[in-house]
């Protein structure tokens, strides 16, 4: 078998205290390490409002991994976020070759379109400001 790139999303009661919540961060990333997976990436999103109730909490911490593993261990991990009280939800997902590619598109921004961007932008607003002026010239001639 080989290893294959996932994506676990998990929902972590905001209600516990931020040494609490990085306690089972840690956790989470030593059953990884444990079982043989390479984290590639880790993005902590924080404490976010949950559109509705989930276990009578109205906020919730979120955190994604996105690891390499081979397919049986994610049961284990899995089997880890049910028996945890504290995590209120959780997916994983197996992470296609265009979702990667998607996500190095997100990674990284285009920043000369946005130079572009404000150029024109800024471009436009000088005419706009050269048309107001030339009105304005045009009334104070009219009224001499």
């Amino acid at each position: 078998m080989t290893k294959k790139i996932y994506e676990s999303a998990v929902l972590i009661n905001a209600a516990l205290e931020d040494e609490q919540i990085q306690s089972l961060i840690e956790r989470i990333k030593e059953i990884l390490s444990s079982n043989d997976c390479e984290i590639i990436e880790l993005e902590d999103w924080g404490r976010k409002r949950l559109a509705y109730t989930i276990k009578k909490s109205k906020i919730g911490y979120y955190i994604i991994f996105r690891f390499y593993a081979y397919p049986e261990i994610i049961s284990t991990l899995e089997r880890f976020y049910k028996l945890d009280e504290n995590i209120l939800r959780y997916l994983t997902i197996k992470l296609s070759q265009s979702a990667l590619e998607q996500l190095e598109k997100n990674k990284k921004p285009p920043v000369i379109a946005e130079e572009e961007s404000k150029a024109n932008v800024d471009e436009e607003e000088v005419e706009v400001i050269s048309e107001v002026e030339d009105k304005e010239n045009e009334s104070t001639e009219i009224e001499q």
